[in-house]
């Protein structure tokens, strides 16, 4: 269900170190995501005149997106499915056999 996973969406790491941290989809770019607080490496930073010292920032990096689950509001990975009515296309789970909306796919 990879294909469904847009920038805002609550996502579950399924492998890796990161592996059960849930977080916001900040980005997406073909294959891969940026999570928020996932996935976080130190990038040092080259000495400037201006601040006068080097800088040792941390960035998140992107992930493939074959790696997340959509979740729900608890952190837990659920399947997302989608149901199609008239124009319309709306993303749903199941939790405890009721159907829980995640949010309306535009169409194509």
């Amino acid at each position: 269900m990879s294909k469904w996973i847009k920038k805002g969406d609550k996502v579950v790491i399924l492998t890796g170190n990161d592996r059960g941290k849930s977080g916001e989809v900040i980005a997406r770019q073909e294959e891969r995501i940026l999570v928020s607080g996932v996935n976080i490496r130190k990038r040092h930073m080259k000495r400037r005149a201006k601040t006068g010292a080097g800088e040792i920032h941390e960035v998140e990096r992107p992930i493939h997106i074959s790696k997340v689950c959509l979740c729900n509001a608890e952190g837990k990975p659920v399947k997302a499915r989608v149901r199609a009515s008239g124009k319309s296309k709306e993303l749903y789970y199941l939790d405890a056999g009721k159907e829980v909306s995640l949010r309306e796919v535009r169409k194509g």
